[in-house]
C-alpha cells in the first residue's frame, strides 16, 4: 500500500503498511472522512513525520488523541494551529518551559517549530471524529504508533522520550532505556500538572542530554 508519508519514515515502516490491520484502518479512516467531520485535515494526518525526518529525530513526545474541536488539530500532539486559543495542557507545557528555561510564553501554540528541529510530536491515535474524543481509538492507529516507537528505539540511539501520564508511560514500555533517555512525569493536564508535571524540568534535561551527545539542543 502506498502511504503518503515522509520517505525516511516510509523505509522504516513499510512492513506495517502491508499488514491486514493497516488496510482495515485505512478503509475505516477513509469512510470516516467521507461521512463525518474528522480532524486533523487529511493532508495533516502524518504531519508529525513530515516535519521530523527519521534521521533528524532527537526527541519524542507522546500524546493520545488529536484535538477534536474546529481548527485545532494540525497533526502534531499538543499543538494547535496559529491564531487558535491554546488548550489547558499546552498552556501548562509553556508554563513549565518558562519556569525551567526562563523562556517567555509564545503567542502561538503551533509547535511546528519544534518538529522542524527534530521533535516527533506523536499522538497514539492520528485521527478523531469532531467533538467525539476517543472515537478513533482501537481501530489500528495504536498498533501503528507502537511500531513507530519500536522502530525509533531499535534503530536509533540517544533519543529523548518524554512520557507524560500513565497512558504514555504504558505505551513507552518498549523503549530501550539504556540506549535512550526516558523522562516520565504526570500529564500536563490541569487535573494532574500539580502532581509533578510542574517542576519536572524535562526541557532542560533533554537539552543537557543532547549537548552531552554533541547534538544541537532544542530551542523550546
Amino acid at each position: 500500500m502506498d502511504v503518503k508519508i515522509a520517505q525516511s519514515w516510509k523505509e522504516k515502516l513499510q512492513s506495517e503498511f502491508s499488514k491486514e490491520y493497516f488496510r482495515t484502518l485505512v478503509d475505516f479512516v477513509k469512510s470516516e472522512y467521507k461521512s463525518q467531520t474528522v480532524y486533523p485535515p487529511g493532508k495533516d494526518i502524518f504531519s508529525a513525520f513530515d516535519h521530523c525526518g527519521f534521521e533528524d529525530l532527537k526527541v519524542v513526545i507522546l500524546g493520545q488523541d488529536p484535538y477534536h474541536g474546529p481548527q485545532q488539530a494540525n497533526g502534531l500532539c499538543f499543538s494547535v494551529r496559529d491564531n487558535i486559543k491554546m488548550p489547558p495542557s499546552l498552556v501548562n507545557i509553556f508554563k513549565e518551559i518558562k519556569s525551567d528555561l526562563g523562556k517567555a510564553v509564545p503567542t502561538s501554540g503551533n509547535l511546528q517549530r519544534w518538529a522542524d528541529q527534530g521533535v516527533l510530536l506523536l499522538n497514539a491515535t492520528l485521527t478523531v471524529r469532531a467533538h467525539s474524543p476517543g472515537s478513533h481509538q482501537n481501530k489500528g492507529w495504536e498498533i501503528f504508533t507502537d511500531a513507530v516507537i519500536k522502530a525509533v528505539s531499535e534503530n536509533k540511539s540517544g533519543v529523548v522520550f518524554m512520557l507524560w501520564g500513565a497512558y504514555a508511560q504504558r505505551k513507552g514500555e518498549v523503549i530501550d532505556g539504556v540506549k535512550h533517555l526516558v523522562l516520565k512525569s504526570p500529564h500536563p493536564s490541569p487535573f494532574s500538572a500539580d502532581r509533578g508535571f510542574f517542576g519536572n524540568k524535562h526541557f532542560s534535561k533533554a537539552n543537557e542530554y543532547l549537548r552531552g551527545l554533541g547534538k544541537t539542543e532544542i530551542d523550546w
